[in-house]
């Protein structure tokens, strides 16, 4: 199992492709987060915006396909769409996301 985090502008974006990846089989479950504030440097200066965090419940072989979709989706000229591997997790939730995605 992967978790995928990508920040989005607002609530409408994050809807969209949160629903969009469930409804297509992608993703088994997308939590999104309260706003929360990102400060980054972007085109030569520091940027603080607020922003909602995704958090992605998917299979790892499943990743390229999401994040050609989120990029199809979303707001942002450069998403974040970063992985990280789940090492261990409930046995019972895991056979649930995994049975719950495209095989």
């Amino acid at each position: 199992m992967e978790l995928i985090l990508c920040t989005v502008a607002n609530e409408e974006n994050a809807k969209l492709i949160a629903r969009t990846l469930v409804e297509e089989k992608l993703a088994a479950c997308v939590n999104i987060s309260t706003p929360l504030t990102s400060i980054y440097f972007w085109k030569d200066k520091i940027v603080e915006d607020a922003e909602l965090l995704l958090i992605i419940k998917t299979k790892k072989q499943l990743f390229k396909k999401i994040e050609n979709r989120v990029k199809e989706l979303h707001t942002y000229e450069v998403p974040e769409i970063i992985s990280l591997e789940v090492k261990e997790g409930s046995k019972e939730y895991l056979d649930w996301a995994e049975a719950a995605v495209c095989k």
